[in-house]
């Protein structure tokens, strides 16, 4: 972090224990992100004031190069929340979960789903139960009644296009989960 960290208290008395937690719970979020520029944590305590019971909110507001993040633990009815350690905890499991999402979408390793491979209805045995599919590199793909979806076994023709799992089978490659394009 290239600023310190600054804990704010709210309605409650400061403690150098708290502040000592907050600090080093602020310093795991650099082993998520280790661009963060600031981190403002305020814990607050509602403000009427009870001897047992009170539920602790956390906000943690983190600066980074193109932006910020923050985190609002309110806890609503969360009797987990009168016990101020726990408030903490669960606003930087929180926090860890948004900078690991900010950091993959920065990085751009957000998940990408491949498309299934497609081709085309080469041949249909429609009486034995079984064809088999062109694929878009030319290769001929065996698949049988059982393994097109929905039941459109019947549905299928010569030409139509069809989405496929590839797999290996005992005698070559073989489609499962064909679809109807």
């Amino acid at each position: 972090m290239q600023l310190p960290v600054q804990v704010i208290f709210r309605n409650l008395e400061s403690s150098d224990a708290i502040a000592t937690r907050v600090q080093q719970s602020a310093a795991k979020l650099d082993k998520f992100y280790n661009r963060i520029i600031g981190c403002k944590v305020t814990v607050e305590a509602p403000h009427w004031h009870h001897h047992k019971g009170n539920l602790y909110s956390v906000r943690i507001d983190l600066t980074l190069p193109k932006g910020e993040l923050i985190i609002n633990r309110n806890p609503d009815k969360d009797h987990a929340h009168e016990d101020m350690y726990v408030a903490i905890r669960d606003a930087f499991d929180a926090a860890e979960r948004k900078l690991k999402d900010y950091a993959e979408t920065r990085r751009q390793e957000v998940k990408v789903h491949e498309t299934p491979p497609h081709g085309r209805i080469i041949t249909l045995l429609a009486d034995d139960g079984y064809g088999f599919i062109e694929t878009a590199d030319g290769r001929e793909i065996y698949f049988h009644q059982n393994s097109v979806l929905n039941g459109d076994f019947r549905n299928l023709q010569i030409g139509s296009a069809v989405q496929f799992v590839e797999e290996m089978g005992e005698k070559g490659p073989q489609a499962t989960s064909v679809r109807i394009a």
